[in-house]
């Protein structure tokens, strides 16, 4: 059995898994089946996608953008809410990146040379 403990926001938490023998050995051939290392590196973007580029020459090209309008334009560079939601994502932490709390709008900044 597994019990996990603890709170969602203020919202308590108290959780009880229960795994008969058949379960655990399957969740033991999954995480033998694929090496945490090998699972954190896909995950991870490559430093060549294109998408990601355009992404970072949009935003360097306006030189700052508010979060909503960059948004749009990110949704429409990738094709969907969802994807652009990402890049948006990727743009928060990237280091080129200066985020400025403005209202209720946060501004990105292009800091890079």
């Amino acid at each position: 059995m597994i019990r996990v403990r603890g709170t969602v926001g203020a919202w308590p938490v108290d959780l009880q898994i229960e795994l008969d023998d058949q379960d655990w050995a399957a969740l033991a051939r999954q995480a033998s089946a694929e090496p945490a290392t090998t699972a954190a590196a896909a995950a991870r973007p490559s430093g060549d996608d294109p998408l990601w580029s355009r992404a970072q020459a949009l935003l360097r090209e306006a030189g700052e953008l508010e979060g909503p309008e960059l948004l749009a334009a990110l949704a429409a560079l990738a094709g969907s809410d969802q994807a652009g939601k990402r890049l948006l994502v990727r743009l928060r932490h990237c280091d080129q990146v200066e985020i400025v709390q403005r209202g209720e709008a946060p501004l990105y900044r292009w800091i890079a040379q």
